[in-house]
C-alpha cells in the first residue's frame, strides 16, 4: 500500500505546534484555531489557500521562540527550523492541514500555492518539501528552485533541506550543489553533501576551479570537500596546488581531501605533514572549522 507520508505526521504536527504555541500570542492562536475549524468537510480550498496567504498578518513575522533547532521527523532525520520566523514556521504547519489521502486532490492544491507564491511564501513552501506528502511529486518542482535567482528561495531549497538529496537525480543534485557555488552560499549546510558526491561533480568542479584560477580568482576552499574522495591522475596536481598554497586554510582543505582519498599519492601527501594528519584524526581540523574560518 502506498502510503502519503513517510514519517509520523500527526505527532510531528503536535511538535511544530506546541513550538508555535510558545511563540504566540492568545489572540493569534485563537485566530489559527477559527481557521482550521473553517476548513470544514470536504476542507475548503478557497479557505486553505486564503488562511496560506494571511497567516504573517494575523500570528506575525517575529523570531520563533525554541530550545531546539531540530525537531525529530523520524530515526536519524530531523527537520530544522533554527532562524525561522513565525509566519514561515506556521505556513509549513498549514500545509499539514490539508488532508492528502487523494493524491491527485492533494498535488493540485499544493502546486496551486507554488504558482500564485510570493517570495516568502515561496520560500516556506520549498523549506516544507521534506513534510509534504506523496514526496516524488516535487522532484520536478524542487529543479524548478534550484534555477530561481531569488536568494532566499535558493536558500529554501539548497540549506538545511533533506529532500534534494534524497530525491533528485543525480544530473540535478549536482546542478544544486554548482548553484551553490555560484551563487556563493554556505555549502557546508547543504543537508546530504557528502553522500551524494560522485564523480561527475567532482570533475565538474574541478573545471570550474581552472576557470576561475585562468580568471585570477579565488577557488572556495569547501570545493576540495567534494574532489577528496575522487582524487586520481588527472586532479593530484591540482591538491598539490593547493597543498603548497600560502594560503593556510587552502592548504588545510587539501589536507582534509586527502584524508577522504583512496588514492595512494594523496595519502602519502598527507604524511608529510604530522601536523595537519594529527589534527584531523583529532578531529580538529574539519570540514565545519574550515567553514568557520571562511564565513
Amino acid at each position: 500500500m502506498e502510503h502519503a507520508y513517510h514519517y509520523d505526521r500527526n505527532k510531528f504536527d503536535a511538535l511544530l505546534y506546541g513550538i508555535i504555541e510558545q511563540s504566540s500570542t492568545e489572540q493569534a492562536l485563537t485566530w489559527l484555531q477559527q481557521q482550521k475549524e473553517k476548513l470544514g468537510e470536504p476542507v475548503s480550498v478557497q479557505r486553505f489557500n486564503l488562511t496560506f496567504t494571511a497567516i504573517p498578518r494575523f500570528m506575525g513575522k517575529h523570531p520563533v521562540k525554541s530550545a531546539t533547532s531540530y525537531i525529530e521527523l523520524s530515526d536519524n532525520t530531523s527537520f530544522f527550523i533554527q532562524g525561522y520566523t513565525l509566519d514561515k514556521l506556521v505556513r509549513i504547519w498549514w500545509l499539514l492541514q490539508f488532508p492528502a489521502a487523494d493524491k491527485d486532490a492533494y498535488i493540485k492544491v499544493i502546486e496551486g500555492l507554488f504558482d500564485a507564491a510570493d517570495m516568502n511564501e515561496q520560500a516556506a513552501l520549498y523549506a516544507a518539501l521534506p513534510l509534504l506528502a506523496w514526496p516524488e511529486a516535487w522532484v520536478f518542482r524542487t529543479t524548478e528552485g534550484i534555477r530561481s535567482n531569488i536568494g532566499p528561495v535558493q536558500e529554501a531549497v539548497m540549506l538545511y533541506n533533506i529532500y534534494p538529496a534524497r530525491n533528485l537525480e543525480e544530473s540535478a543534485w549536482n546542478q544544486l550543489v554548482m548553484k551553490a557555488f555560484f551563487t556563493d552560499k554556505p555549502i557546508h549546510l547543504i543537508s546530504g553533501l557528502d553522500e551524494r558526491a560522485n564523480q561527475k561533480l567532482a570533475a565538474t568542479l574541478v573545471d570550474y576551479a581552472h576557470e576561475r584560477w585562468a580568471a585570477g580568482r579565488k577557488v572556495h576552499p569547501m570545493l576540495w570537500r567534494l574532489v577528496g574522495p575522487f582524487i586520481n591522475a588527472d586532479n593530484f596536481q591540482d591538491i598539490q596546488r593547493i597543498w603548497h598554497s600560502e594560503v593556510n586554510v587552502e592548504k588545510e582543505a587539501a589536507a582534509l581531501a586527502c584524508a577522504s582519498s583512496t588514492y595512494a599519492p594523496a595519502k602519502d601527501l598527507l604524511e608529510q605533514s604530522a601536523i595537519l594528519r594529527d589534527e584531523i584524526s583529532s578531529q580538529r581540523l574539519t570540514w565545519d572549522t574550515i567553514a568557520a574560518r571562511i564565513a
